[in-house]
């Protein structure tokens, strides 16, 4: 049972598990925490609810598991983030990650976000401890790249939050993206056009500012 530290799991629970949470993403992700119910979950999985109960107790774990799950991919990119590469070259790699979860992902998106609408009542703590810490730590790089002159100055931590919410926009509003673009522009090629455009906005955008002769220096 969830939780238990007993025996390692077999083969086949483990593959329980996995159907259960396959289930109930697509289940939150639909109907929000608050709209989904044990029922709906185990009726999604093809099993009773006496079994579901077995691997998972309540609703709530079922749904720290999966949130913890996308908070592990979602931040992959961002810890990747190094320190000793190109600037420009790391930020278009971001950028492009995040696109691509975006459009693989965007069931975990959605539960991601209308858990924050709510205002994270379940999923606080990992926000303000793994989530806090490693957006410091890459606020920190960032910092360094901008004193060592390689990207204009700006705030980091507004740099990396516009980046997630221009590139998430992508999974959490694609019926808008999809409707607004039409049929022309609305297929899989809008997540590459996304990216493109994106790389652009942001590498432009930090570009070192240079003087021109008699101005004075800036920063």
């Amino acid at each position: 049972m969830e939780g238990s530290a007993a025996r390692p799991r077999t083969r086949i629970q483990a593959e329980k598990r996995e159907t259960i949470l396959e289930a109930a993403l697509e289940v939150f992700s639909t109907h929000g925490f608050r709209g989904s119910t044990i029922d709906q979950i185990a009726a999604a999985a093809g099993m009773s609810k006496p079994n579901l109960l077995y691997y998972f107790r309540r609703k709530e774990d079922i749904f720290t598991t999966l949130i913890q799950r996308l908070l592990d991919t979602w931040l992959a990119p961002l810890r990747e983030l190094d320190e000793e590469g190109d600037p420009t070259t790391e930020l278009r790699s971001y950028i492009r990650r995040k696109i691509e979860m975006a459009r693989d992902f965007p069931r975990e998106s959605r539960i991601f976000a209308n858990e924050i609408l709510q205002g994270a009542p379940r999923i606080l703590p990992m926000l303000e401890g793994e989530l806090k810490q490693l957006v410091d730590e890459k606020a920190v790089i960032v910092r360094g790249w901008m004193r060592s002159g390689r990207i204009a100055r700006t705030d980091p931590y507004h740099l990396i939050f516009s980046i997630w919410a221009t590139t998430q926009h992508y999974a959490d509003f694609d019926v808008q993206v999809r409707a607004v673009l039409g049929p022309d522009r609305g297929g899989d090629g809008r997540f590459e056009d996304a990216a493109r455009f994106l790389e652009q906005l942001f590498v432009d955008g930090l570009k070192p500012k240079t003087n021109t002769p008699g101005e004075p220096q800036r920063g």
